[in-house]
């Protein structure tokens, strides 16, 4: 015979609370839907045809203004979306600009000193090591769209060439040019103009 717990009276049994104010904070908003329109139709088939062919040409119309709206704020946003991105790429080229206009002189010097000619073994290995960090920064900053301009002994180009000496020679043929200060573009769009003498081929 099982006896019963002399202390199964005094068991305590947790009360489950349940928070009203969370779950109605936890409830989703209520969505106003567009009500169904009820039309009354009469018994007769003929009197209700016209009436529901009425009816149809409402919701139709109903219809079509919905989709006139969504159809608004889809090219308003898609315009958001490609002005966001044109916005985003300018700033991110005016920063790589100005980035690029205070390596210039840096890039100069590398230029200047490249054109050294080496008297000895020792600044031929230091003139190498200045090629080889040349060409890696190049490369670097290529990766970006910086590209150097060609110039020399090539014909002149007024959009990419700046000229400071005239022609010379017999004043024939082709403008060709020399280049005195190596130019620049970045992403197709000229940073600095290459500086070039002028002269005929």
């Amino acid at each position: 015979m099982i006896q019963d717990d002399e202390n199964s009276e005094d068991t305590v049994v947790p009360e489950l609370v349940v928070d009203e104010e969370h779950i109605e904070e936890a409830a989703p908003e209520p969505v106003d839907l567009p009500t169904a329109t009820v039309v009354e139709l009469p018994e007769d088939p003929a009197e209700a045809v016209p009436i529901l062919l009425t009816a149809l040409g409402q919701a139709k119309a109903e219809a079509n203004g919905y989709l006139e709206t969504v159809q608004r704020v889809a090219a308003e946003f898609d315009n958001f979306r490609k002005r966001s991105i044109r916005e985003r790429d300018d700033i991110v080229d005016r920063a790589s600009q100005r980035l690029i206009e205070r390596l210039l002189p840096t890039l100069d010097s590398f230029d200047a000193a490249l054109a050294f000619q080496p008297q000895s073994e020792g600044e031929e290995k230091l003139l190498s090591g200045m090629r080889d960090t040349h060409r890696l920064m190049m490369e670097a900053l290529a990766v970006d769209g910086f590209e150097p301009i060609a110039a020399a002994g090539v014909a002149f180009d007024p959009a990419v060439h700046e000229a400071v000496a005239g022609p010379t020679g017999d004043g024939e043929g082709e403008l060709m040019v020399t280049e005195m200060r190596r130019g620049y573009t970045l992403r197709g769009r000229v940073v600095r103009a290459a500086l070039v003498a002028v002269g005929h081929a």
